[in-house]
C-alpha cells in the first residue's frame, strides 16, 4: 500500500489529488485546490507577472504541507500551458526546485490532452459512438474526440479563459460585439476541430472540470442543494438549465456574479469567455447532450501511474 500525490499546476488554479494505492487501484483521501491566476497581467505576453509568480510559488509551499500532513510516499507534480508557454517558465521550474524541492514536469498539449482522456474515461461511460471531449484551462483549451476504447483526434490550443479574456477585454456585462468577436476568432481557429467533430458525427460534448464544475454547482444551487453534483463522478445538464444559467451569466456584471451561489470568485471574470467557447461548439455542431466528468488531468495521471510509472519523474526522492 502506497500513498501517491498529485499536483496539476494549472494557469488558474494549481490542484492537489492524494490517493492512496492498494494493488492496480486507487482511494482518493484528499483533493484541495488553490486559486493563483498565474497567466494575471502576462499570459497574452508570454510571461508569468511577478505577482502571479509569487502565488504559484505560495501555492506550492501549501501543498507541500498538506503532502507532509498526509505523509505522501511520494509525489508527482505536472505544470500545462502557462508555464510550458511562458517565457520565464523555466525560471519557474527552477525556483520551484531551488526553493521548494518540487521537480515539476512541464508536458505539452498532446500530453494534457492525453491524460484528460484518461481521467474522464474513469469518470463517465463513453460507450461506442464517439463524443467531443473539451477541458478549457486558463492558458490552453483541450479537445479529443474519443470513445470508450480509443481517442480518434486531439489538439490543443491556446484558447484558455484567461488568454482570451486578457486579448479581447470584454465589456461588463459582456456585449453582443464582444461575443461575436470571440466567436469569429474561434470559427478561425477551431476549423480543423470542427472538420473532425462533424466527420466523426459527434452528438454529445463532455466538459472535464473547471468552468463545468461551476455550472454543475450553480445549477445545483438553483435546486436548492449546492453539493448535490458532487455525489457522482458526472453530471448531466439539462439544457433548459444550462440555458437559464448561460443567460443569467451573459447579462451579469462581474460584481453581480461574485454574489452568485455557486460561482467561486476565482471564475467571476472568466466563466463568461467559458461560456462564449461552449455556446459556440453547441451550436456550431448542433450538440444538445451536455456533460460533466468530475475527472480530467490529476486522476488520468494517477492512472497512468498504476501502469506506467516510469515514464514520470517523482517530484519528491
Amino acid at each position: 500500500m502506497k500513498k501517491i500525490g498529485i499536483i496539476d499546476l494549472g494557469t488558474n488554479t494549481f490542484n492537489l489529488l492524494l490517493t492512496q494505492i492498494e494493488e492496480q487501484n486507487y482511494t482518493i483521501l484528499h483533493k484541495n485546490k488553490i486559486a493563483v491566476k498565474l497567466g494575471e497581467g502576462g499570459i497574452t505576453k508570454g510571461f508569468i507577472a511577478p505577482t502571479a509568480y509569487q502565488r504559484g510559488l505560495d501555492a506550492l509551499k501549501a501543498h507541500k504541507e498538506t503532502l507532509a500532513k498526509y505523509h505522501i510516499d511520494e509525489y508527482y507534480a505536472v505544470a500545462t500551458s502557462a508555464i510550458r508557454s511562458a517565457d520565464n517558465g523555466t525560471q519557474f521550474v527552477n525556483d520551484a526546485q531551488e526553493q521548494l524541492g518540487i521537480h515539476i514536469n512541464v508536458i505539452d498539449g498532446d500530453k494534457e490532452a492525453d491524460l484528460i482522456y484518461t481521467g474522464v474515461k474513469q469518470a463517465l461511460d463513453l460507450e461506442e459512438k464517439p463524443k467531443l471531449i473539451i477541458d478549457i484551462g486558463g492558458g490552453s483549451t483541450e479537445f479529443i474526440i474519443a470513445n470508450s476504447k480509443e481517442s480518434f483526434w486531439k489538439k490543443s490550443y491556446q484558447l484558455g479563459a484567461a488568454r482570451l479574456l486578457e486579448a479581447f477585454m470584454p465589456q461588463d456585462p459582456i456585449s453582443l460585439d464582444d461575443v461575436n468577436a470571440i466567436e469569429s476568432h474561434l470559427a478561425v481557429t477551431l476549423e480543423d476541430m470542427i472538420e473532425m467533430a462533424e466527420t466523426y458525427e459527434v452528438d454529445c460534448l463532455i466538459g472535464s472540470s473547471g468552468s463545468f464544475d461551476t455550472l454543475a454547482e450553480m445549477i445545483s444551487c438553483k435546486k436548492g442543494n449546492c453539493a448535490a453534483w458532487k455525489d457522482e463522478k458526472h453530471f448531466d445538464f439539462d439544457m433548459h438549465d444550462y440555458n437559464e444559467v448561460q443567460r443569467l451569466i451573459y447579462g451579469s456584471t462581474i460584481k453581480e456574479r461574485l454574489k452568485m451561489e455557486g460561482l467561486i470568485p476565482m471564475r467571476s471574470d472568466m466563466i463568461v469567455i467559458a461560456i462564449v467557447i461552449i455556446n459556440f461548439i453547441l451550436n456550431t455542431l448542433t450538440i444538445h447532450n451536455l456533460r460533466l466528468s468530475s475527472y480530467a488531468l490529476k486522476e488520468g495521471l494517477i492512472d497512468t501511474l498504476l501502469r506506467k510509472p516510469h515514464q514520470w519523474q517523482k517530484s519528491s526522492l
